[in-house]
């Protein structure tokens, strides 16, 4: 069974030879392995690196993403790729030797349409801050509950799976990654297949190591977009249930302060609904930090920031999504 593995980038010089060399170190059949990096036109050093991994490793090939967002660059890649089995990598992530042999061996045993493995978030500098980041990120009121981020203990199915390993049949099936999505493809996808009465199943066998944004800015950049995908997700597919209900949750949180404090000027007894709602999440995600500075040695302040500006951001994200939709022809 042949495995094509296939990677988006774009400017990913600082994580791209951690990448690498994980993917090099994997104990999986490199005569049975393709790699393939859709290259969105990097204007760092991410080109010249994977070049050079190029020309030590024959079966590690890099091609052009002149549309330079995500979905391009994987259907172009499934595309250019040859293998039984197609599996979607990260650049921000690294992965331990047995990642692909576990989820192909999966593969083989499990009569599945997605195969993958929890993913663990990491920091690439260990900083008070980048530290408190990384909790947040790993927690189930950071994040929800989403099976591959809380961790699991045996397999089991869920409604989706981070980076996707798929039959190249499934393609076929379902279709390939929607191209107007610059986010969430890969639920979208996901999605698709369950109604289409496909399986998606995560195991335990092994993980995958993402390395989170490590300031406040960048963490807030990167939920917002994450925010405004989300109901431009629904909009372009006409579906609901191409996302989950946790991946409304912040803007859920965002309206219960803006609503109350906007009408409040009109009645002014609205401020105390929109002073209690802001409480009580001070207080649970008071708590909650003060638990894991404890148990984690960490700065208590940090991590209250972080799900503020976590929530906040991806909520904005959402809302700034809806105005759009005033904007927006199908």
């Amino acid at each position: 069974m042949t495995l094509s593995v296939i990677c988006p980038i774009y400017n990913e010089e600082r994580y791209i030879g951690a990448c690498v060399e994980s993917i090099v170190a994997q104990d999986f059949p490199k005569d049975d392995l393709e790699v393939i990096f859709a290259d969105g036109m990097s204007t760092d050093r991410t080109r010249e690196i994977v070049a050079g991994y190029s020309k030590r490793y024959p079966w590690i090939r890099l091609i052009d993403n002149p549309k330079r967002i995500v979905p391009p660059a994987l259907n172009a890649a499934i595309r250019a790729s040859k293998g039984d089995i197609i599996m979607r990598l990260d650049a921000h992530a690294a992965y331990p030797s047995n990642y692909f042999s576990a989820i192909v061996d999966a593969h083989r045993r499990i009569k599945a349409d997605n195969i993958g493995a929890v993913c663990k978030t990491d920091v690439l500098n260990k900083t008070p801050k980048a530290l408190a980041i990384r909790e947040v990120l790993a927690h189930p009121l950071g994040v929800g509950n989403s099976a591959f981020r809380t961790g699991i203990t045996v397999e089991q199915e869920v409604d989706t799976v981070p980076f996707g390993c798929w039959r190249r049949d499934v393609f076929e099936r379902y279709g390939m990654f929607d191209e107007r999505l610059v986010r969430n493809q890969d639920i979208e996808l996901s999605k698709r297949i369950i109604r289409g009465g496909g399986r998606i199943v995560i195991i335990p066998d092994t993980y995958s190591t993402y390395y989170a944004r490590e300031t406040f800015g960048k963490l807030a950049k990167n939920n917002y977009g994450n925010g405004l995908w989300n109901i431009l997700t629904v909009w372009y597919t006409r579906q609901f249930d191409s996302l989950s209900l946790r991946h409304f949750i912040p803007l859920m949180f965002l309206l219960s302060l803006l609503l109350p404090f906007i009408a409040g000027f009109f009645w002014h007894p609205l401020w105390w609904l929109c002073a209690a709602s802001l409480a009580v999440y001070t207080i649970a995600v008071s708590i909650i930090s003060a638990r894991i500075a404890m148990r984690r040695h960490l700065n208590f302040f940090y991590l209250v920031a972080t799900f503020f500006v976590l929530h906040l951001s991806y909520g904005w994200g959402s809302l700034r999504g809806l105005f759009k939709l005033l904007f927006l022809k199908r």
